[in-house]
């Protein structure tokens, strides 16, 4: 017997119905002081410190304006009642402008918890089984291998991994690994190791090919460069809010084809991925990509990223691109004419620069930190990631700090 509680599909058409108002108090002013792309250090307080702040790939600044909307969503929650109604518009609000962000419909993106989760609910969703291999290339994320060695222990399936060439992998690379047994080729749009930048539409027309679907990890590329889902024909995509969506943690939007959506099982289940309320205490699941929001979200910070992604709107990422992108190859040809070995190839068209320092961990630290400025240092090597409030004189601190380490 139907109980006389509104079903989550009632519920949401009636938020989707609602429009802002229903959260209207928590509305805060999110657009960027400047329109323009090196006019916004006003709006980043890590400016302030006196550093040049180099590490976005690490860990992205917040804008003032995510900040006080973080602070007024706390402000809510702790002085009046909240209404689930209001929090899910709240996501419902990032799911189209992640959406519009990347070419894609609101009902192709679900909200998960991190871009870990994505690639753990599409290799388990397609239900590999043992002889499937999975092709991935050696600049991916450490979470690919984890999960995929793992998966060759407990469902039988092979890892293939393709190898870089100078810290470059094409879609050539791929070729001979993928087969009619491939089930999925996954690859970081552009690689925190080395800020190699793939061409995504090459690759996915090879995988299609030969009946294989490709995963982008895109935390390093939506909000840093212009992603395009429908150009370069994606089939799963998962993007994480605190590197350049500058926001904070617990919100992965989660790009699904409209056609594949029902084609992933899923492997939990709860109320608020339910359609609608069927007799005897059944439901029907969505059959879009909300299918994936099974549980409550992380409301808080899902305002945060709403912030995060207006602000970025009000800038314009093909303008972010261009300004760091900018700084990048600047940054290339200074640490070349020093003499230090890059791993990023020559010329690649991201925000990311790595180079390999024969010199002290402990040194190169040092160095850094004496010049107050932020990057990463590990593993024998250095990665410098300039982001929308860098400048020229950041990227000539940096150098002058390199100068002492070649």
């Amino acid at each position: 017997m139907r109980t006389s509680q509104p079903s989550r599909r009632v519920l949401l058409a009636g938020v989707l119905a609602a429009g802002p108002a229903t959260a209207a108090s928590l509305q805060t002013s999110v657009a960027p002081n400047s329109s323009s792309v090196l006019d916004v250090r006003a709006d980043f307080p890590i400016v302030e410190t006196g550093r040049a702040f180099l590490n976005a790939a690490y860990i992205t600044p917040s804008p003032r304006q995510v900040a006080a909307a973080a602070a007024a969503f706390a402000e809510a929650k702790a002085t009046r009642p909240m209404e689930v109604g209001e929090l899910l518009h709240g996501c419902e609000r990032v799911r189209g402008q992640f959406a519009r962000l990347i070419n894609a419909s609101p009902d192709e993106v679900g909200l998960l918890f991190s871009t870990a989760e994505g690639e753990n609910v599409v290799a388990n969703g397609l239900e590999l089984k043992p002889g499937d291999n999975v092709v991935i290339d050696d600049l991916h994320y450490d979470t690919e291998f984890v999960l995929y060695r793992r998966l060759e222990r407990t469902r039988g399936i092979q890892l293939r991994i393709v190898r870089n060439r100078g810290g470059v992998v094409e879609a050539k690379d791929f070729e001979p690994l993928i087969d009619d047994r491939t089930r999925l080729v996954s690859v970081a749009w552009i690689s925190h190791r080395n800020g190699f930048r793939h061409e995504m539409r090459p690759l996915c027309d090879l995988a299609h090919a030969r009946g294989a679907l490709v995963y982008a990890d895109a935390v390093q590329a939506v909000g840093a460069v212009a992603v395009d889902v429908k150009a370069a024909d994606v089939d799963f995509l998962c993007a994480g809010g605190y590197k350049w969506l500058l926001a904070g943690w617990g919100v992965a939007p989660f790009y699904v084809r409209r056609e594949l959506s029902q084609r992933l099982a899923l492997d939990r289940y709860g109320e608020f991925h339910a359609d609608h309320e069927l007799p005897d205490g059944d439901f029907q699941i969505d059959a879009t990509a909300r299918r994936f929001d099974y549980s409550s979200r992380a409301f808080g910070e899902a305002h945060a990223l709403s912030a995060g992604l207006t602000y970025l709107d009000g800038v314009g990422v093909a303008r972010i691109e261009a300004h760091t992108v900018g700084l990048a190859l600047d940054l290339q040809k200074g640490l070349a004419a020093q003499g230090h070995r890059l791993v990023t190839p020559m010329g690649n068209r991201a925000p990311i620069v790595a180079f390999e320092t024969a010199q002290p961990m402990d040194k190169v630290r040092a160095a850094f930190a004496a010049a107050k400025v932020d990057v990463t240092v590990r593993g024998g090597r250095v990665r410098i990631a300039p982001a929308l409030f860098n400048t020229a004189d950041d990227i000539a601190r940096c150098l002058a700090v390199t100068r002492g380490l070649a």
